[in-house]
Order: C-alpha cells, then sequence, then structure tokens
C-alpha cells in the first residue's frame, strides 16, 4: 500500500505531460481535426469572450483564437525541433572534434564556446536574425545557435570519457582507424546524455521561439504563431484577458510538460549511470 501511494504522485504529472505533448504534436500534424475554424479569417463579432461557440473567444478581427493557437502548433513546435537539430548536430560535431583531436584544436574550440556561453541566448539569437533577416526559419536557426556551445561542452566531455574505455584500446589493438573506432565505439556510447539535453532544450527553444514571435522577429502576420499571437492581442489586454492569458496557458503547459518529461528522463540516465 505504500508503495501505491508513493508511485502515484510520480506516474500522475508524466502521464499528463506526455498527454499534453501528444495533443500539441497533434495540433500540428492534424489542426483540421481539432476545429473548423479559419484561423486567418474573422468573424462578425471581433473580442468576443470565450463562449461554447469560440472556448478562446475571438481576436481584434474576429479570427478564432482557440484556432490560431492550434495551427500555430505547426510553426512552434516545427521551429523548435529545426532549432534543436541544429544545436544538437553543430554541437556534437564540436565536441567531437575537440574530445578526439584534442591539443590546440581542443584549446581553440573550447575557447569559441566559451565565448558563445557568455553572451546571453537572447541577445545572440537576436544578433543572429539580423544578419539573416526576419522569418520562421531564420528564428529557428538562430534559436539553435545559442545551445550549439551547450551541446558541444557536453558533447566532448562524453567522448574524452568515451576514448580512455578499455574497449576502445581494444578497438584501437584490433587494426581499427580512428574514424572506424569514433563512429562504431566513440559517438554511440556518447550520445545518450546528449540527447537527453535534447529533449531539455526542446521545451526551452519553444519559449525562446515564442519571445522572438512576440518581439516581431519570427514569422510574418497573419501566421498563426504562439509568440505573434500574443504580440497581437497585448494591446487589448486590459479589456479582452483571454487573448493573453489563454494562449499563454497554452504555451505554458506545453513548455512545462516538455521540461519535466526532459528532466525525469535526465535523472533516469543518471540514476542507471
Amino acid at each position: 500500500m505504500r508503495r501505491f501511494t508513493t508511485t502515484v504522485p510520480v506516474v500522475l504529472p508524466v502521464v499528463l505531460s506526455a498527454v499534453i505533448l501528444v495533443v500539441a504534436f497533434a495540433w500540428a500534424l492534424f489542426p483540421g481535426v481539432f476545429t473548423s475554424a479559419d484561423p486567418y479569417s474573422g468573424t462578425d463579432v471581433a473580442l468576443q469572450a470565450p463562449n461554447s461557440a469560440h472556448w478562446f473567444g475571438t481576436d481584434a478581427v474576429g479570427r478564432d483564437v482557440l484556432a490560431r493557437v492550434i495551427f500555430g502548433a505547426r510553426q512552434s513546435l516545427l521551429g523548435a525541433l529545426i532549432a534543436v537539430a541544429v544545436g544538437l548536430v553543430l554541437g556534437t560535431l564540436l565536441g567531437l572534434l575537440a574530445g578526439t583531436l584534442r591539443g590546440w584544436v581542443d584549446t581553440v574550440l573550447m575557447r569559441v564556446v566559451d565565448v558563445l556561453l557568455s553572451i546571453p541566448g537572447i541577445l545572440l539569437s537576436l544578433s543572429i536574425i539580423i544578419l539573416l533577416g526576419f522569418g520562421s526559419l531564420q528564428a529557428a536557426f538562430a534559436v539553435g545557435m545559442t545551445t550549439v556551445a551547450a551541446f558541444a561542452r557536453l558533447a566532448r566531455s562524453q567522448v574524452m570519457t568515451v576514448a580512455n574505455s578499455e574497449f576502445v584500446e581494444a578497438a584501437y589493438g584490433s587494426g581499427a582507424t580512428t574514424a572506424q573506432v569514433l563512429a562504431r565505439h566513440v559517438l554511440p556510447n556518447s550520445l545518450t546524455p546528449v540527447l537527453a539535453l535534447a529533449t531539455l532544450q526542446f521545451g526551452t527553444a519553444i519559449l525562446q521561439l515564442s519571445i522572438l514571435g512576440f518581439l516581431g522577429y519570427g514569422a510574418p502576420p497573419p501566421t498563426p504563431e504562439w509568440g505573434l499571437i500574443i504580440a497581437e492581442g497585448r494591446d487589448f489586454m486590459a479589456t479582452s484577458w483571454w487573448l493573453i492569458i489563454l494562449p499563454g496557458l497554452a504555451i505554458v503547459a506545453v513548455v512545462m510538460s516538455a521540461n519535466y518529461l526532459s528532466q525525469r528522463l535526465q535523472n533516469r540516465e543518471g540514476a542507471r549511470a
């Protein structure tokens, strides 16, 4: 009985977080299944409070807010996946080079990583967007670049640890080349903590993309995007609270769910280690 009472409080948040993420990805993949409203065209009634016909109300031009949140999931989640992929690939590559070649290569790359870590993420992403131009793809790439340093440092640490293992030395002793050892032994055994970090960065990327969209550096209007939806409703916050609160709660729920599941994954991997 004691085991049941201590397990249920842990299982329930995991299930709830998983359900929220599944729903969010379902919104992104099949938005038309969840709403028949057009996220681009408005109705005759603007700034209508939440009701049975419009669960999240309507915005200043009469568009259904829930429909915009549902269709906006594709922009936000796809952008977050691109951002994580950029950070994961580039960061792992830099960490692999630094941990393998070492010497002056390791020194130079880690000094670059230190410089990137010293710059606030939002400032670095804004600088990259200014160079590349505005847009959802540019914002995703910029957010991904802010995570390269964290991935590189973690990958380097893991590569250096695995490279000193006995099975790696045995692989060299059996005649394997450096490329074969890296591909077959070092990289696969170094990726687990890096992938755990990628899951944690996913929620952070959603939040950063929403911030950039709010500031106007993401998808252009009238594209439904979570940060842009909140930005469009800020001028009516005093009289139409649902334009800010309800989309904001949706973003918070998805980000907290992603972060919670990633932390549980990291704790589980840490316990195994």
